[in-house]
């Protein structure tokens, strides 16, 4: 008896601990954190459109495509495919998305795609594209939203974000494509 006492006070300290003074305590200390710990959100005229470090699905030729996510952009599963690249299914979407690529982008050849774009991020999550990933959609862009090209790539090269030590460049596709509403 004494035993199942000291084990139930035991399981009630650890529910206590684990449920709800450290769920607090992480709360307490996001509340430090900016935003909140609400994330860092993108707002266009007062409104929130999306998360600065979660990507979001753009298909649409006047918009900038982001990396294929293997979750189809839900934050709630987020998860890669978990196929290596010796997966004959895996290469099978690999190449579907490079001739889906090719098809709304006729100008390129397939070597010229950045492998960013048509494969998914181990999160599936990725808000970042490469700058090439980016400058290769330039003339679709453009076309689609009757603005010249070089305006647009303009565009581009100033959203580009350059590492401080190391690491490489990349281009947050939500921001691009929020400059590029808000582009005259």
């Amino acid at each position: 008896m004494k035993n199942i006492f000291s084990i139930l006070k035991f399981t009630l300290f650890i529910m206590v601990l684990f449920a709800i003074i450290y769920p607090m305590s992480i709360f307490g200390i996001a509340q430090l954190a900016p935003n909140k710990g609400r994330g860092e959100t993108v707002t266009v005229n007062g409104k929130v459109v999306g998360y600065q470090k979660i990507g979001q699905k753009f298909d649409k030729s006047n918009y900038f495509w982001g990396r294929p996510s293997a979750v189809d952009y839900n934050a709630a599963g987020s998860a890669g495919s978990n196929k290596g690249p010796s997966n004959a299914e895996y290469l099978a979407l690999v190449q579907k998305r490079i001739d889906t690529f090719l098809m709304v982008h006729p100008y390129l050849k397939k070597g010229e795609i950045p492998s960013d774009m048509v494969t998914a991020s181990g999160s599936g999550l990725d808000p970042n594209i490469s700058p090439q990933g980016a400058l290769i959609q330039v003339k679709r862009v453009a076309a689609a939203r009757n603005l010249p090209e070089e305006k647009v790539k303009v565009l581009v090269e100033t959203k580009i974000n350059t590492p401080v030590i190391i690491g490489t460049s990349t281009v947050n596709v939500l921001e691009l494509n929020v400059a590029l509403d808000e582009l005259k």
